[in-house]
């Protein structure tokens, strides 16, 4: 496999480049928008690795990587998509936040090369998802609400991952589901097709996420934390490992993982 990291500057960037270094993995490529120049092994803390950090995707179409991992900006990745497409080069994508723009971008990419778009690419939260589904119908009339918490940095709120959850949340319940984004003090009585979603920001909390299922007398709390960004880095590189050679099209974490039924959108 022949990587390009965009966002490599990054916090998870930096991260991506650490676990494919000690997968093994050569790195062709790096972009990102701070560090210019710089050396992205050293950057990164594992040494000298000859490639210097380029402020433009357009270097994607000369650099020979077969697979992108992309954790940048969804700007970012809406100019990465035509790019990496047509340099046939596959896509695993971990940005949040992505607007309209981004994933039609991603989705004309999807025609040309495979294209994997996941907000979070821990394995343990797509665990979580498989239960909350689970729960969630087996108790269609409990109340959900979900609380997400992360560092002060994270620009977009609530969280994919929130989102997400909420989605698995409405596709899993007998009665028909709104989201509801946080509530002020004129939100009135509490209606039973709302499925709450919070965000919290605050310190250098990577990411943490709880599903709250709440039913007369007794309730259910579901919980992820993670606690180092190698985490997301690691679940990025199977990922692309997974990906490369794979027809185009679009794909999600459920398929490197092998697991059936189809994924929220």
């Amino acid at each position: 496999m022949r990587l390009a990291i965009v966002g490599a500057s990054g916090k998870m960037g930096r991260s991506v480049v650490r676990a494919a270094v000690s997968e093994s993995i050569g790195i062709v490529c790096a972009i990102g928008v701070s560090d210019v120049g710089r050396d992205v092994g050293e950057l990164s803390g594992v040494g000298h690795l000859g490639i210097p950090i380029s402020d433009t995707v357009d270097i994607l179409g000369t650099a020979g990587a077969n697979v992108v991992i992309d954790f940048s900006s969804p700007v970012a990745t809406t100019a990465l998509a035509p790019v990496a497409a047509a340099a046939r080069a596959a896509i695993v994508t971990g940005t949040t936040g992505l607007g309209d723009d981004a994933r039609k971008a991603l989705d004309r990419a999807s025609l040309l090369v495979p294209t994997l778009v996941e907000p979070n690419l821990s394995i343990g939260v797509h665990v979580l998802a498989s239960l909350l589904a689970r729960a969630v119908a087996a108790l269609p009339d409990w109340d959900v609400e979900i609380v997400e918490m992360h560092h002060r940095s994270k620009v977009d709120a609530p969280s994919g991952t929130a989102l997400r959850l909420g989605r698995i949340a409405e596709a899993a319940r007998a009665l028909p589901t709104r989201l509801v984004h946080g509530r002020d003090a004129n939100h009135g009585v509490r209606k039973p097709e709302e499925v709450g979603v919070h965000a919290l920001r605050a310190g250098d909390i990577v990411g943490e996420h709880v599903v709250h299922l709440v039913g007369t007398g007794e309730r259910i709390e579901l919980v992820h934390r993670a606690t180092s960004r190698d985490v997301f880095a690691h679940g990025a590189i199977r990922a692309a490992r997974w990906i490369a050679g794979k027809p185009p099209g679009s794909y999600g974490l459920q398929d490197v993982l092998g697991w059936k039924g189809d994924r929220p959108s």
